[in-house]
């Protein structure tokens, strides 16, 4: 059963502290041997990872089937049904228009001293797309992750996904090459990030890497963050629910478990007005577990992490929810727009009860690379800004230069930075020649 907490018991405060405080990610020693794999691959390059490759995902590469061929990918493709193509492309057309409004626009402008200033918007030159394999491999990450990429412009695209056992998923060569994805190479794991970071014989480097995985992944881009950028270290999925007394208990139990069935760590939380409501939905994803196909990780997410808790008033559930700074917050309360005008912290929001926070998994159009683990205190979702680089712009003129420089010389002298006084002073001095 999931915790129960009420905001009228004198002891709520602590327990939603300690609740808030649950750690729910893994935390297997892995970094020892993840700096161990980054350091082989560095060292052997493609040799490394075909040794890799060979024992975690029990496949037997050459350097020269790194990658995948055209013909393969062809292949592969043929595989998609008309309906799943359909539906990738209705999501890639959703996603890209989405996200074409997201580019920002260069600035140039001349101050009242005479200054020409600005900035320009440049894409990286490289990225790398990591996309987990096996149960776990979704088309769908690789369309909110490439898409944005090619909108920013980026010029050379490359996705890793491990093919454990040889085992392929058309979908996602179909979504890579919806995309624009260049080069889909079938390695994954922490060598994955290591051969985008640092390149090997076959895989050149990147800029920047984004993309899901696992532990493993995880401690890699973290290690490698610096050397390439990265978009987020992602965690379990989440998700909290506001909902007010006239909701279907089905439709909500549902919503929950749409998070709950991705991982035993996942988290699912229902806040209400309505203690009524609170236990129709309960007694509602009991019912649901029943049937759904993935009941072992759901119902071990729900037991272990998921919520219920009952308030005095949905204003109250805001300022809970932005405690909790959920990556999904569905309102499905009577007016969702005046609520979330309440709402501070959030990845991504859902308002009514007909928009169910898995439309936004698929095609509704905003990215589902979302912040988790409370990092919506700080962070937003993946953009199309994230394959992009802001370079400031400055042009003086003798008359601008003599005007703010005297100011500049004044700082760097009481800074103790004399050449940097002096490479002002220098040009000040020959304009009152």
């Amino acid at each position: 059963m999931p915790q129960f907490l009420d905001t009228s018991d004198a002891g709520f405060e602590a327990a939603f502290a300690a609740f808030l405080t649950t750690k729910r990610e893994e935390a297997p020693d892995v970094d020892k041997a993840v700096a161990a794999i980054i350091a082989d691959v560095q060292a052997r390059g493609d040799a490394a990872l075909i040794e890799l490759t060979a024992r975690f995902d029990r496949l037997e590469l050459t350097a020269d089937r790194l990658a995948f061929s055209e013909d393969e990918i062809e292949a592969e493709c043929a595989k998609v049904s008309p309906g799943d193509r359909a539906a990738l492309e209705l999501a890639a057309a959703r996603i890209r228009a989405y996200h074409e409004r997201q580019r920002p626009a260069d600035e140039s402008w001349t101050d009242p001293a005479g200054a020409t200033l600005g900035w320009r918007w440049t894409p990286v030159s490289a990225a790398g797309l990591y996309v987990p394999g096996g149960l776990a491999s979704y088309p769908s990450s690789v369309l909110m992750n490439a898409i944005p990429a090619k909108v920013a412009g980026v010029g050379r695209l490359v996705v890793t996904c491990p093919t454990p056992g040889g085992a392929v998923n058309p979908l996602v060569l179909y979504a890579a090459r919806l995309a624009g994805v260049d080069r889909v190479y079938r390695v994954g794991g922490a060598q994955a990030i290591a051969a985008l970071a640092y390149g090997t014989e076959t895989i050149a480097p990147v800029d920047k890497i984004t993309g899901p995985g696992n532990a493993y992944v995880a401690a890699a881009k973290r290690r490698v963050f610096g050397r390439v950028g990265i978009d987020m270290i992602a965690g379990p999925s989440e998700i909290l629910v506001i909902a007010d007394r006239d909701n279907d208990p089905d439709w909500l139990a549902l919503d929950l478990l749409s998070q709950a069935e991705h991982d035993e760590s996942a988290q699912a939380i229902l806040v209400t007005d309505d203690v009524g409501l609170g236990r129709a939905v309960v007694a509602a994803v009991e019912a649901r577990l029943q049937t759904l196909p993935r009941r072992a990780i759901a119902a071990a997410s729900w037991r272990d992490y998921g919520a219920v808790i009952t308030v005095r008033s949905l204003e109250e559930a805001a300022a809970l929810s932005d405690r909790v700074a959920p990556e999904h917050l569905e309102l499905c309360v009577a007016d969702p727009e005046a609520l979330a005008g309440l709402v501070r912290h959030a990845g991504a929001i859902f308002l009514g009860a007909h928009t169910p926070e898995a439309v936004g998994d698929y095609v509704g159009g905003p990215n589902h690379v979302l912040p988790t683990a409370r990092s919506a205190r700080f962070s937003g979702g993946l953009s199309v800004n994230d394959f992009l680089k802001r370079t400031t712009i400055a042009r003086m003129t003798p008359g601008a230069l003599a005007a703010i420089g005297p100011a500049a010389v004044r700082l760097a002298t009481s800074e103790g930075l004399s050449a940097h006084a002096l490479s002002v002073q220098a040009r000040l001095d020959r304009l009152n020649d």
